[in-house]
């Protein structure tokens, strides 16, 4: 199952896309190329093309709804970072799901999302600490391997 997203694109055709200016200066540390947007107020710039009556990122690629990416995807302005979809982390998103409505798609529910499979250790269980004994008799009675530092012989 490939990501959600990228068969997507709403929220990039929705919404202004609105920053500070200085995420385009590199010197400043920005990375979103100055020549993508436009000055909105003394303060902020948005991305060409949000700010229509039809909004749709400069840095859209692709069909909405079919195959849609950002362009520009390592160094988008962080307010296109802060968007999550909804239940990629289990949880919903009020802003992806007005995007998905807007473009005909439907909200993503949780079953869009693959389950991820992650492997529970199973560790030891070790005794608690009774309150009247101390800890190192405690661990001193354990039947544990000698430490060995990483390197197989006992320290």
């Amino acid at each position: 199952m490939s990501h959600p997203c990228l068969s997507c694109g709403a929220c990039c055709a929705f919404f202004r896309i609105a920053f500070h200016w200085s995420e385009t200066d590199p010197l400043l540390g920005g990375t979103v190329p100055a020549e993508l947007t436009e000055k909105l107020d003394p303060h902020r710039v948005v991305m060409r093309g949000t700010q229509s009556k039809t909004p749709r990122c400069v840095a859209l690629v692709g069909e909405i709804g079919v195959a849609a990416h950002c362009g520009i995807h390592p160094i988008k302005p962080s307010v296109c970072r802060e968007v999550e979809p909804s239940w990629e982390f289990g949880r919903h998103s009020l802003q992806c799901d007005k995007g998905r409505i807007a473009h005909g798609l439907l909200p993503l529910t949780p079953t869009d999302w693959p389950t991820p499979v992650i492997p529970v250790p199973v560790l030891p269980l070790v005794p608690e600490l009774p309150l009247d004994e101390p800890a190192i008799a405690v661990l001193a009675s354990l039947d544990l391997p000698p430490a060995t530092g990483g390197t197989g012989i006992p320290v």
